[in-house]
């Protein structure tokens, strides 16, 4: 009797554990974080470091899309419309309702940067007019509230998921000539900072009332939301470096805002350019900023540069063609940077069609021949210059 009861107790036993230790699975298996579709073919590696897994992906990735549109180009005049014209805030918010954006094809742009051997897409989310073009809670001026009635960013990390693409979030953060508290030309005198209007701003804050942490709270706020609202991405690229270079960098409390990205997303990489502190995942000069990277460091860097001089969608100018966007691949390659190059879609945002067989013709050659090399130095391309 005794005996019997004592194996029942010990079956009993033995079945509590086994599944306990089956809970004990199911419960690490829950807590394991995805593999972002961009990091499929590293899965074990991001298992044991996300990091470290989306650092050798980023190495390996060579080539990008980087695609600016905005209300910008709606005009096809600048990027920096609003500074070079003077205008102000609520006459420029007006032009949310000529954005209907009906050829912009996330799809299609995606399928392109396959064709072209891309490995990556670089959206700006939002650019210093301040127009965000995702569903954000934190302002009206975004893409959902204007005529279009879409939130790109949803679109493009869907079409890069798809495809395997790592989808990377352009964030404009040091300057934004939209909000209130936006970084002032007295603290950082870049000579962008802010719109050179006549006139005080009326929808700017002045004087005693105005406070930069405002708007570091903002976009700190938002980048929390293209970090928890699309899924895993594959980073968060800050541009507007300048500004914090030019004055007291730490009122950009830019480590405080790595740190969330990294806590939000191990995988997330991060750049501000050529770099602020230094803790940056990787660097991202212009090509004209090359100077700014010292020598001898060892961090990961991509070059960007675009098809047309001025980044967005500029009516009067001339497009780069393949043997100028080849000559950068191989510049690049022999340095051992990533490439991102840019395209500046039309008003509708259907992208120039020069522009997309450039990008078909790129890959058509990197598959025939392999990736370029032995360029070593570039001269300046005709009608390349600063954003000014």
């Amino acid at each position: 009797m005794n005996h019997n009861t004592n194996r029942r107790q010990f079956i009993r036993a033995c079945v509590a554990g086994a599944a306990c230790a089956a809970f004990a699975r199911v419960s690490a298996a829950e807590k394991q974080p995805a593999v972002p579709p961009h990091l499929k073919g590293r899965a074990e590696q991001f298992r044991t470091g996300p990091r470290a897994a989306a650092m050798a992906w980023f190495r390996d990735a060579k080539f990008g899309l980087f695609i600016h549109y905005g209300l910008y180009s709606l005009d096809g005049i600048h990027p920096f419309e609003q500074h070079r014209l003077k205008i102000p805030v609520r006459e420029y918010e007006k032009k949310a309702a000529r954005f209907t954006a009906e050829r912009f094809d996330a799809d299609a742009l995606c399928d392109l940067a396959v064709v072209a051997n891309m490995k990556y897409v670089t959206l700006v989310a939002k650019h210093c007019e301040g127009f965000c073009l995702w569903d954000t809670k934190l302002t009206d001026f975004n893409s959902v509230r204007s005529a279009a009635k879409r939130d790109f960013v949803a679109e493009m990390v869907a079409a890069c998921n798809k495809r395997g693409l790592g989808f990377f979030a352009f964030y404009e953060y040091g300057f934004e000539w939209h909000h209130p508290h936006g970084a002032r030309k007295k603290d950082f005198p870049t000579g962008i900072t802010e719109v050179p209007y006549p006139t005080p701003e009326p929808t700017y804050a002045h004087g005693p009332d105005y406070d930069l942490n405002r708007y570091i709270d903002y976009a700190h706020a938002q980048i929390e939301e293209l970090l928890t609202n699309y899924g895993p991405i594959a980073g968060i690229w800050l541009d507007g470096v300048a500004v914090p270079l030019s004055g007291d960098r730490s009122k950009f409390r830019c480590q405080e805002l790595y740190d969330k990205i990294h806590a939000l997303q191990p995988h997330a990489l991060v750049s501000f350019k050529h770099g602020v502190t230094g803790t940056e995942d990787f660097y991202a000069p212009e090509r004209f900023q090359l100077q700014h990277l010292k020598a001898g460091d060892a961090k990961l860097t991509e070059l960007c540069e675009s098809l047309n001089p001025s980044w967005g969608y500029v009516k009067t100018e001339a497009h780069h063609d393949v043997d100028w966007v080849m000559q950068r691949l191989a510049f690049t390659r022999e340095k051992q940077m990533n490439y991102l190059l840019n395209v500046g879609p039309l008003p509708d945002g259907s992208l120039l069609p020069a522009d997309a067989a450039t990008l078909r013709e790129v890959g058509r050659r990197i598959r025939a021949d392999g990736w370029p090399k032995g360029v070593t130095t570039l001269p300046a391309a005709k009608g390349e210059q600063k954003a000014f």
